[in-house]
């Protein structure tokens, strides 16, 4: 059980674009994208990528489970858990799956079908025991989860759309914004908008600002824009995520170096970290 006063984030899987077995990225994780938020009794999970697996072994021993799902967007290392999220299979449990990115084109349910579709794989998602509902909203949209919680979302510059999150709970606040670019000099509105004096703000920072011109157009950012975006919002705690797959523990460990020194509190995000606001 948990107290049904807490409100925290857990980082399940902290990696972009394609998961690490290297023993060199050990430390900080080596599974991409998936993070449970707690809001009291509420569960919430943003993203299924293949952290979302080992999320699913803890909460397959708790006993029936009924949660939300919200996808940052459908690419594959933000999905590619799914499949093997044990919950999912349970006749006990309900979940209800939100993305912002799709309409008109798609929904949400449709991309998972095609995911899970032959000769990509086995089964499709008809295989899933639990009560499954499929919602489908447009980015900037404001989703009220219950009389307690509020969620507000808005769009991220990322190739096919994403969706940035804010998680609102008893007067505190997560954000969890990832697989956006940046134009440098010009802080995204949208984000500062979304992220406006946050407890905790969770930024792609797939690379630095010396790699990023290599990278322009393949929709990430860095973890200095992530520090003048959280400066100018006036955000509280500011975490670095979705570390780039060659980016090792002494690389990270050189990356909390230079926040502990431009901004002090912020904190590189690694598999099992607790943040609560």
């Amino acid at each position: 059980m948990h107290d049904p006063g807490d409100f925290f984030v857990k980082f399940w899987g902290v990696r972009g674009s394609i998961a690490s077995a290297d023993p060199g990225t050990a430390r900080y994780g080596g599974n991409t994208s998936s993070l449970e938020v707690r809001c009291g009794g509420r569960l919430l999970l943003f993203d299924g990528g293949t952290g979302l697996r080992y999320l699913g072994r803890e909460l397959s021993m708790n006993g029936p489970v009924d949660a939300d799902m919200f996808l940052t967007h459908t690419h594959f290392d933000h999905i590619a858990g799914i499949p093997f999220f044990g919950p999912f299979f349970n006749p006990r449990n309900k979940f209800r799956v939100h993305a912002g990115h799709l309409l008109p084109a798609m929904t949400v349910k449709h991309a998972l079908c095609d995911l899970m579709m032959a000769p990509l794989f086995p089964v499709p998602p008809e295989i899933f025991g639990a009560s499954m509902e499929f919602h489908d909203f447009h980015a900037g949209e404001t989703l009220q989860l219950s009389n307690e919680i509020r969620i507000r979302t808005a769009p991220l510059n990322h190739p096919n759309g994403a969706t940035g999150y804010r998680i609102e709970w008893d007067g505190k606040s997560i954000c969890y914004c990832t697989d956006t670019e940046h134009t440098p000099g010009k802080p995204d509105p949208n984000i500062l908008d979304l992220i406006s004096g946050a407890d905790v703000f969770i930024y792609d920072c797939m690379y630095t600002d010396d790699e990023y011109p290599c990278h322009v157009g393949w929709g990430h950012s860095t973890w200095q824009e992530g520090v003048r975006l959280a400066d100018a919002a006036k955000v509280k705690t500011f975490v670095v995520f979705h570390h780039d797959p060659d980016h090792n523990d002494e690389f990270m460990d050189g990356v909390q170096a230079e926040l502990d020194k431009v901004r002090p509190g912020s904190v590189v995000a690694r598999e099992g970290l607790v943040v609560r606001p």
